[in-house]
């Protein structure tokens, strides 16, 4: 086929699904307040939220780094041990944090912070989260951006400002409930995409499944655990205690401390719908993972057997592209390219909406007293254009830089950096003794300080500690140093829901 007739139709393809988004944000117009339009008037159903949660996490770095894990040399499905963590993780947040959230009449997750502590607690931990998200988001968009390029021929600048500008019009206009139902859309559209992607490497295989799996066994694709760590304990990231350990903590940090998903669970109707949709979604999570390595196993599989061959060297990041462009005919890979939109625009409205709550919940309500419903409102449709253009920028910046190390790996760790260091103070404030507000602070610094430290090595290409250990590292550390520093102060109780 002619290539220009392939990049038509494929592009024709990608309009049609960037358009169909953006009506949906025109068509959730109409919020009057700000409850309304960063929490849905606390109206949605937990099957909605189970979609809407699966497809935030299921962001482009899922669609193209996780296969890379399983295609690329050494690789295999080792990866699961860190998303059975996940599912265990968020047992624990449904058990012992969920319920700390509908307590009271909250925004934001960090609100509940100020039941325990002062408002410095609650605005210290909303700035690390804006920090967290600005960055990792970034960084997401910028992996879609490659993909994007590759197919449109566009540079991933102009693919940058193409994907995060779309993004940002409907999430801007159509606010929460704009987000979860074009989070529900998009799922279905990047999981048809997935399901393309294994059909046609299953039909070019000259085996087909049996194949796949004779070649994944050979080659160690399968292996699920690992407990001798390699070359140590402590720089082995899959090594069973890390992926397991990791995960679990990644998994509270993330769906137990941050806005982006507590802010799903204020919309729901109940505890109960709430609970459901948390612990449902980490069950499809864990299955998505699975799909997405056999994915990479698949493409492995397709290089041993002579069936493609992809020229030059290529980042694992890079292959799913890679065979889409080569591969797939035209029509076909405008609709997976469509789904690492699906799977990168989920994610990226959900950031937005969320960043602008927290903005709004824990910082201009703090500052304007007297601001009114109308008024927040404005001010959160601004300040998610202002987030969309931030992460524009660190993906603009990412491009620029370059780097061969995989993004998942870099998003991960800033995840289990930051989010571990709010985690820890989540369960500072859960304690029925809780600690003094600076003490608090000086266990998150202190905390900071000695991840950092582990972290240090890497920047100059040492081994360090491996990234699934961060976010444990950095909540049980603030955890100890918030107590320890707590010990000469008095302690007083507090029932949760009380100042």
């Amino acid at each position: 086929m002619d290539p220009a007739q392939f990049r038509l139709l494929d592009l024709l393809i990608v309009v049609i699904y960037i358009t169909l988004s953006t009506l949906a944000g025109l068509a959730m117009r109409g919020q009057k307040t700000s409850k309304d339009y960063f929490l849905g008037e606390r109206s949605i159903p937990g099957w909605l939220l189970l979609f809407s949660i699966v497809a935030t996490e299921t962001s482009s770095v899922t669609f193209l780094s996780v296969p890379g894990m399983a295609w690329k040399e050494g690789g295999s499905f080792l990866f699961l041990q860190l998303a059975f963590g996940f599912l265990l993780g968020r047992l624990v947040v449904a058990r012992w944090l969920l319920p700390w959230f509908f307590g009271g009449d909250y925004l934001t997750a960090y609100q509940v912070l100020k039941t325990r502590f002062d408002s410095s607690v609650q605005q210290t931990a909303s700035a690390l989260f804006l920090l967290m998200r600005t960055l990792a988001d970034g960084l997401r968009l910028f992996l879609t951006a490659l993909l994007v390029g590759e197919l449109t021929g566009l540079s991933p600048g102009w693919s940058i400002f193409v994907t995060g500008l779309s993004t940002l019009v409907y999430t801007t206009l159509g606010g929460m409930k704009a987000v979860l139902w074009t989070d529900l859309f998009q799922f279905v559209v990047y999981s048809v995409g997935a399901f393309i992607i294994f059909g046609t490497i299953i039909y070019a295989l000259p085996g087909g499944w049996g194949q796949l799996v004779s070649i994944g066994n050979e080659s160690g694709k399968f292996n699920l655990v690992r407990l001798i760590p390699e070359p140590s304990a402590w720089t082995d990231a899959f090594w069973l205690p890390a992926g397991l350990f990791g995960g679990i903590f990644l998994s509270m940090a993330s769906h137990g401390s941050d806005q982006m998903m507590v802010q799903r669970y204020l919309c729901a109707r109940s505890q109960k719908a709430a609970a459901f949709a948390l612990v449902g979604s980490g069950v499809v999570v864990f299955l998505q993972f699975a799909l997405f390595l056999t994915i990479g196993a698949g493409l492995f599989a397709l290089q041993q057997s002579a069936s493609w061959t992809p020229e030059g060297n290529i980042l694992p990041d890079r292959i799913i592209g890679r065979y889409v462009v080569e591969r797939l005919p035209a029509g076909m890979a405008g609709l997976v390219v469509a789904a690492v939109l699906a799977a990168a625009m989920s994610t990226l409205s959900s950031s937005l909406n969320s960043s602008a709550s927290a903005f709004i919940g824990d910082f201009v309500k703090l500052w304007f007293p007297k601001i009114t419903g109308e008024q927040e409102l404005v001010t959160g449709r601004w300040a998610s254009g202002v987030f969309g253009i931030l992460q524009m920028m660190v993906a603009w910046t990412a491009w620029q830089a370059g780097s061969e190390k995989g993004v998942i790996e870099q998003i991960f760790t800033i995840a289990g950096f930051l989010a571990g260091l709010v985690l820890g103070l989540f369960l500072l404030g859960i304690r029925k003794q809780v600690v003094r507000s600076p003490s608090a602070l000086g266990g998150m610094v202190l905390g900071g300080a000695l991840v950092l430290y582990f972290w240090m090595p890497t920047l100059w290409g040492e081994k360090g500690l491996a990234w699934p250990w961060y976010a444990p590292l950095g909540t049980l550390s603030t955890l100890g140093f918030g107590l320890l520093l707590d010990l000469p102060n008095p302690k007083r109780k507090i029932q949760p829901g009380n100042s």
